[in-house]
């Protein structure tokens, strides 16, 4: 890190503490109401939190340095490994693409590669797509613990050295044993001097996720698990506390039974587990490259649900590991571990920093006692200083004005369960979260409910205390508008996520690679392709009969499909759309692997850093009205 960037951080820290000291001190209301002092105690410890765990991102990104990178030598030996692919109630033809890529993964010696279908629900369906496929299946009755309680009855039936764990929508990468396996040759472990417990690969999907999606960010921003996945587990691997997520992981057998395989007394047993196996003295490590691609939920209604599940398991998580007073944890990893904790307390902050300003332009709700310039003085320094800190360390994937409108998005319906689950009152039941990609919420207006009243009432609170107001009085009041035209945004983009939002489109993907046997062209481009459609760029569409069908084969580097495709419509300058199906199995198959053998292309991996907050605002706005005139012409039948 550079002289100046210490400077920086170390300026800014100083200005915090200065700024928190003196709220503590000097601006609690002591002179109000019981419930006005209760507010803003709980205000300032939000702040406290904000400002904890943005110094703890800073400090975990100042001193990250990359772990060393993993070799290959003749001497080394690929072991036998089970890939072990978790099923509850997912469809079978999910079920097909996971296991047919698992096939199609590269190994030295394919035999040592053992594939199990782990399904607890004992479907007959299931037992016949293992039987198509010739891999192993592990039928599962009256599973008590969910996926925690599958994976330990396949690893009491399975026994090779390393093994790996998916979710039943999680397609890995044809290199995936390549890249990940060399991570537990001995000579890497002597290289970072501790065994390397597992190795977690980013989590990837090939789906738009909410955000993208309704918000028609799907070229501007990338998935939002992005910025904990690509950025901060990679983080963590720096003091060998990777967190485990779940799926795309590949672990030492070893490990995971020492730590006492995986734990069933919480929602999250993935996370809980990874921290075991760190306990247990293993180090953990996160891969920058996705290894893996699946599919994010689209309706808002599964996206709380599964969030909720993560937010009470990490608090039954926290109570089961008595994390803090672990001697086999540094304090390192109790850090990082505590700052994933406190990332559930921090939609409460959101909705007191939302309502803080709201309740004193309408009730004259006082929960902060300052002088204007004073706190301008004191907190305006700070708060910029930390602001432009903050953005420093955002990387590519996000900024502090995107994270605040997801925060805000989520807040309503996490912060009951998680104060819930902390005094005690529990929701130990899993629930497998629908991923069919449909995003056919119905009720996707419902739940946007709350924020629609938040931005009413910002809007209502704007009005009123501004009103009447000239000159120094809007000068002295700057305060709180400028936090209310802060919440504005973000609540407008937290109601436009859930009204008007785009019909749901199958997945499209980029692909490397030409198209043979179309009439009068040959090695044709791929413009990009799914399933049952695919875009070429053709300058003469002349020779194409619309309703023949062609046999085509699709080429990339690594693989060739036959297919059968018909002229569907041409699209803008010479793009066409084809049909297009397969002769047979093999070719199906083959097709899905030149599809999901890495990740969709067309979906950003970076955000677009010239397009801001506002230009996407004005574009969603824009959206809406065009979809509202075209409603309206319809229905005038126009």
């Amino acid at each position: 890190m550079s002289t100046m960037k210490k400077i920086v951080y170390s300026v800014t820290l100083i200005c915090s503490i200065m700024y928190l000291t003196w709220r503590g001190v000097f601006t609690l209301p002591f002179n109000r109401s019981i419930f006005e002092l209760i507010y803003g105690i709980l205000l300032l410890l939000s702040e406290i939190l904000s400002t904890l765990t943005a110094f703890i991102l800073i400090w975990n990104k100042s001193t990250f340095k990359k772990i060393p990178e993993i070799s290959i030598t003749s001497k080394d030996v690929f072991p036998d490994i089970d890939i072990l692919i978790a099923t509850h109630n997912e469809a079978t033809d999910l079920l097909y693409k996971t296991i047919n890529a698992c096939t199609f993964m590269a190994y030295p010696d394919k035999s040592k590669v053992h594939i199990y279908l782990c399904d607890d629900s004992n479907r007959p369906e299931m037992a016949m797509l293992a039987k198509k496929f010739k891999i192993n299946y592990i039928g599962l009755t009256k599973n008590k613990h969910a996926k925690a309680g599958n994976f330990n009855n396949a690893l009491l039936k399975s026994q090779s050295p390393l093994v790996a764990t998916f979710d039943a929508d999680m397609i890995p990468y044809s290199n995936f044993l390549m890249t990940v396996v060399p991570y537990f040759f001995d000579h890497y472990s002597k290289l970072i001097g501790q065994k390397v417990g597992f190795v977690q690969t980013p989590q990837s999907f090939y789906n738009k996720d909410i955000f993208q999606k309704n918000l028609y960010a799907d070229q501007v921003t990338p998935n939002e698990q992005d910025f904990f996945s690509k950025e901060i587990n990679i983080l963590n691997s720096h003091y060998n506390s990777a967190v485990y997520t779940g799926s795309n992981t590949l672990f030492l057998r070893e490990a995971i039974i020492k730590a006492g395989y995986f734990p069933t007394n919480t929602l999250t047993e993935d996370f809980q587990l990874g921290v075991q196996i760190n306990s247990a003295g293993y180090s953990s490590i996160s891969t920058t490259e996705p290894m893996a691609s699946g599919l994010t939920p689209t309706d808002i209604g599964s996206v709380f649900k599964q969030r909720t599940r993560w937010a009470r398991g990490m608090i039954q998580s926290m109570k089961n590991l008595r994390l803090l007073s672990d001697k086999n944890l540094t304090w390192a990893q109790k850090t990082i571990f505590f700052n994933g904790y406190l990332y559930w307390w921090s939609f409460l902050g959101r909705l007191l920093f939302v309502f803080a300003p709201i309740l004193f332009a309408l009730f004259n709700f006082r929960v902060v006692n300052s002088n204007f310039w004073l706190l301008l003085m004191i907190w305006v320094p700070g708060y910029l200083l930390l602001m432009l800190v903050k953005q420093n360390n955002s990387g590519d994937i996000t900024n502090q004005r995107w994270g605040e409108i997801q925060e805000l998005f989520f807040a309503p319906y996490l912060v009951l369960p998680v104060i819930l689950e902390t005094i005690g009152i529990k929701n130990s039941k899993f629930k497998v979260t629908q991923k069919n990609g449909s995003g056919s919420g119905k009720k996707d207006w419902f739940y946007v409910l709350p924020h629609l009243i938040i931005l009413i009432l910002t809007i209502v609170s704007l009005i009123k205390f501004n009103y009447g107001k000239f000159g120094s009085e809007i000068l002295y009041g700057s305060v709180i508008t400028f936090w209310l035209l802060n919440n504005l945004v973000n609540s407008l983009f937290s109601v436009l996520l859930g009204i008007g939002k785009p019909i749901y489109e199958e997945p499209y993907f980029y692909i490397e690679g030409t198209v043979d046997g179309i009439p009068m062209h040959n090695n044709v481009e791929i413009k990009y392709m799914n399933e049952s459609l695919l875009a070429l760029d053709i300058n003469d569409i002349t020779a194409i009969k619309k309703k023949e069908s062609y046999n085509i084969s699709i080429v990339t580097e690594r693989y060739s499909a036959k297919l059968q495709a018909k002229f569907n419509q041409r699209m803008s300058n010479n793009d066409c759309l084809f049909d297009i199906k397969t002769n047979d199995e093999e070719s199906y198959r083959i097709l899905l692997q030149i599809i999901h053998d890495g990740y969709n292309k067309q979906l950003p991996q970076k955000r677009d850093r010239w397009i801001t907050t506002f230009d996407l605002l004005f574009d969603n706005i824009n959206h809406r009205i065009v979809r509202l005139n075209s409603i309206f012409k319809n229905w005038r039948g126009e």
